[in-house]
């Protein structure tokens, strides 16, 4: 009779918890306000893109409310002129994480946009935008929307992160996983120092079937699996290409590359290409200039192209010894003529020895240089 009457007060406690935990249960008030104002940019705004710069436009709108006070999030919506916003081609919620209204956007997001709207390079059009508001799934768009005009300069919305050279004219030849890297200097402007020969080319952003290709059309780069022809015979040049602007800025003829001993001002001995853009002398022999006060060592790099010699040196106007320096002595920099001045030194051990020189422009890592005595 005991155990009845405990299990009974068991129940009875159960159904009392239960009913305590019930909650009373309202439906989701879902209804909002579309917003009914778009305060900048103003109607018509015309916008000249600046997307390798800061530049930045502040989209605006006066917020709206939910009926029952709670949070409403916004989105800002782009569409083709004619576009009604069914299938905006581009949204992104505001600031604040879609709670505040109004967004800023770069010039070069706006690049992108533009882009996505049928905006070539080097053309102006037109597209719109408004701004959609939600609460949980319920979303209104506003009642008005506004027209920007939008001026591209010449170059890609989208700058590849990474550039390759491959084609039967290249040092890679056919085999796209095979493509020789180019280097980046800054985002959108690409170098390379390699050999091309007779053949063709293309350029893509990814050693694979599968990537972006790009071809040069005069000193325009353009999209597209067009290959470049290559004729004649095998010659060393360095490309440099600016995705920024889609313009090539430089291809130049390596004719040769020469060590130059400043105190004797003259070059000592050639270096030979050796491919992926590295140059390389023979063996050398290397006696420092005796001057009055000691013998001199002072050295740097002279490469001649079809209208002018270059010559490539320190950083430092006046040069220590390397021993005992780290690797970043020994990096290459573009440099005057100055007989005397950003020159390197040979190790004291090169004198009255032998000596192979080696060059690097590849694209890994800095321009640098290695001397080995022999």
């Amino acid at each position: 009779m005991k155990r009845i009457v405990n299990i009974s007060g068991i129940m009875m406690l159960l159904m009392m918890m239960i009913t305590s935990c019930k909650k009373d249960v309202r439906a989701l008030d879902e209804n909002l306000t579309a917003v009914s104002m778009l305060a900048a940019p103003a109607d018509g705004a015309n916008i000249q893109l600046q997307p390798t710069t800061n530049a930045s436009e502040v989209f605006s709108w006066q917020k709206t409310v939910a009926e029952d006070g709670g949070l409403v999030l916004y989105e800002l919506a782009f569409d083709k002129e004619n576009g009604d916003f069914s299938n905006p081609i581009y949204k992104t919620v505001s600031d604040g994480g879609g709670v505040d209204g109004q967004i800023t956007l770069t010039h070069k997001q706006l690049t992108k946009i533009a882009a996505l709207g049928g905006i070539e390079s080097s053309s102006t059009g037109k597209l719109k935008w408004t701004v959609i508001a939600s609460k949980a799934t319920n979303k209104k768009t506003a009642s008005q929307s506004r027209i920007l005009i939008l001026q591209r300069p010449a170059g890609f919305a989208e700058l590849p992160s990474a550039l390759y050279i491959t084609g039967s004219a290249t040092e890679g030849g056919d085999d796209v996983t095979k493509a020789v890297n180019f280097k980046m200097l800054e985002p959108g402007i690409f170098e390379i120092y390699t050999s091309l020969k007779a053949g063709t080319y293309y350029l893509t952003d990814k050693p694979a079937a599968d990537g972006k290709k790009f071809y040069i059309d005069g000193i325009v780069i353009k999209e597209g699996a067009t290959p470049v022809t290559v004729s004649g015979d095998t010659k060393v040049y360095r490309i440099k290409l600016d995705f920024n602007l889609a313009t090539q800025l430089e291809a130049t003829e390596i004719q040769s590359m020469g060590l130059y001993m400043s105190a004797y001002n003259t070059e000592i001995t050639e270096l030979n290409y050796m491919g992926n853009g590295v140059f390389q002398s023979p063996v050398t022999a290397v006696e420092f200039y005796q001057f009055s006060w000691g013998r001199d060592e002072r050295y740097k790099f002279a490469i001649h192209t079809p209208t002018a010699v270059e010559y490539f040196g320190s950083v430092n106007a006046n040069n220590v010894s390397p021993v005992g320096q780290p690797a970043s002595y020994f990096y290459l920099t573009l440099v005057s003529d100055s007989q005397w001045d950003n020159t390197f030194k040979f190790n004291p051990s090169a004198d009255k020895h032998n000596v192979k020189v080696t060059v690097s422009f590849s694209s890994a890592g800095s321009y640098t240089h290695e001397v080995a005595t022999l």
